[in-house]
């Protein structure tokens, strides 16, 4: 304020053009500032943009290493494997989409097995190993598939091994 610190002793016409003076002050950093806010919001769409497209090239370059046979389905890892933690990858979908193991909200992924009549679950790659080469399936009885759901949600759902990569999660 331009100094005045006793408004008490201002007439309401004098009040009313220190209001309109200051208005018309601001106006022109207004404007100024709707400028920046626009020139802002131009380069974060240009950012959005190149992160959509990066996001979209990495997802292709993903599924085209999926159907070249670079990375092994859960059920190859599976057969293939002795030890190592199922944390130890990252679990795609032949869509490219990024899913882990097991029920939604548990703490570690699993990997089911089921021998015909019970189930259990593999925490590892040393205990789905040792289901694998006793001859039990992945899934449950009458219900054969992994189930895999998608990160931060509930959404689950069962799919055939031979449609979920697995990548070290080092890629």
């Amino acid at each position: 304020m331009s100094g005045d610190t006793d408004l008490g002793g201002l007439t309401p016409a004098e009040l009313e053009s220190r209001v309109q003076a200051l208005r018309a002050r601001m106006r022109p950093l207004e404007a100024d500032l709707a400028a920046l806010r626009a020139e802002r919001d131009v380069l974060l769409t240009e950012a959005r943009r190149r992160e959509r497209l990066q996001h979209r090239e990495g997802r292709a370059a993903l599924k085209d290493r999926m159907r070249g046979g670079e990375l092994p389905t859960v059920a190859d890892l599976v057969a293939g494997s002795e030890a190592g933690s199922l944390d130890d990858f990252t679990f795609n979908l032949k869509t490219g989409g990024e899913v882990r193991l097991g029920f939604p909200g548990a703490r570690a992924q699993a990997l089911a097995f089921t021998d015909g009549r019970q189930v259990a679950q593999a925490r590892d790659l040393a205990e789905a190993a040792r289901y694998f080469a006793a001859g039990w399936d992945l899934g449950s009885p009458g219900r054969p598939g992994v189930r895999v759901h998608f990160p931060g949600t509930r959404q689950e759902r069962l799919v055939d091994p031979a449609e979920v990569f697995a990548r070290p999660r080092s890629d």
